[in-house]
């Protein structure tokens, strides 16, 4: 049990340091391990230029992984994602596959504009992410690939397309940074274009442990309240697929294994609001499971966690924790105390946008009260 907890705390810190200076966009890499150690795939909707290429680029630095990205068109070929034909086998007659490189190869991989692929692209696709294998003449192989995140500006119509995307069980919808926090993503984004990021937190024999942890979960306590989820979402006609429906178990068992868990509870169960499909099911969802979802938390994908139950009282703990660590640091120059108050301002800002003056937690007031001392004591 030793060496679980110390993968699953491997992990912890990964994300922490791959999430760092992406202004309201943790979520992302906390999802990108979450898949990754439920063996599914992220599906990633928003507008471009909102940092998620660079969110999953930063998790397979942090994990040292092989990573593959694509921007994908209407005329993209088959052979760019999984390499050329082998000239020199093909002359004897044989057909192989040079991987070098490529998708095959790949332990996490971004795909942009997935839904531009052709017909051919996206049958190699789907026998790839899902079964793990690559076929092409003789080359038959199993793939090493953890995690695909896949990206678009929206939805599919097409119900071809409807189809492959409901094979990426979780999804996420991005919108750009809002007003509230422009300051930090200005600050952190200029700090982000002169600092490089390649430093390896974790293995990915840490991701690989923790994931053995989640199929071994014991879920069977919160499968009745899985089931009453379903029923609720049906009712309210947000409709999820018998396999979504089946796979949420994954999710939930690695959401309880990545905070180093053998039995899920009902702290696990946020999970189910990224399953379901479209924008508007996901609020509704948050809103109508919002009893269920109460008591969900997450010690290690605490952002993600928060954003599907909306609780306040995790964000007031969160926002508490942050200011107090902010202002205990010390600031042994000019630039850090800068840094300093530009984050206390931050802080104060994501209070008054999260919490409206006459309905503040009495910690969340405190919490202000002491920002404001201290920035009136700089």
């Amino acid at each position: 049990m030793g060496t679980t907890i110390t993968a699953s705390e491997a992990l912890r810190g990964a994300i922490r340091a791959a999430a760092r200076g992406l202004v309201e966009r943790e979520i992302l890499v906390e999802l990108t391990v979450l898949a990754a150690v439920a063996r599914e795939h992220l599906l990633v909707i928003g507008p471009p230029g909102t940092a998620k290429s660079e969110a999953v680029r930063r998790a397979s630095r942090v994990f040292e992984a092989r990573y593959f990205e694509y921007l994908l068109g209407r005329f993209t070929e088959p052979s760019e994602l999984v390499g050329p034909i082998d000239l020199k086998r093909l002359r004897e007659g044989v057909v192989e596959t040079e991987t070098t490189g490529m998708l095959p190869e790949a332990e996490l991989a971004f795909l942009d504009e997935v839904f531009l692929g052709s017909t051919a692209i996206l049958n190699t696709l789907l026998s790839l992410l899902h079964e793990r294998t690559f076929r092409r003449g003789r080359t038959v192989v199993r793939v090493p690939l953890r995690v695909c995140v896949a990206a678009s500006n929206g939805l599919p119509d097409d119900d071809a397309l409807a189809a492959f995307a409901d094979r990426f069980l979780l999804r996420v919808f991005v919108e750009p940074v809002p007003d509230a926090m422009l300051e930090t993503l200005l600050r952190e984004g200029d700090a982000l274009g002169r600092t490089e990021h390649g430093e390896a937190i974790a293995r990915l024999s840490d991701l690989d442990e923790v994931a053995e942890l989640a199929r071994a979960c014991d879920v069977s306590r919160v499968r009745g309240e899985l089931a009453e989820a379903v029923r609720v979402l049906r009712k309210a006609g947000v409709a999820l697929s018998d396999r979504r429906i089946v796979k949420l178990q994954r999710l939930v068992a690695a959401a309880a294994a990545i905070d180093g868990r053998s039995a899920a509870d009902g702290r696990d169960l946020w999970p189910i609001v990224y399953a379901v499909p479209t924008a508007d099911a996901q609020v509704q969802a948050r809103s109508i499971l919002a009893p269920l979802l109460a008591s969900s938390t997450s010690s290690t994908l605490e952002a993600a966690a928060l954003d599907a139950s909306r609780g306040p009282d995790a964000r007031a703990a969160r926002i508490a924790r942050d200011a107090d660590e902010l202002l205990v640091s010390a600031a042994p120059d000019e630039e850090a105390g800068r840094r300093r108050r530009q984050r206390a301002e931050a802080l104060l800002r994501e209070i008054d946008a999260s919490f409206a003056s006459d309905a503040r937690p009495s910690s969340v007031a405190a919490t202000r009260e002491r920002l404001i001392a201290a920035l009136a004591a700089t």
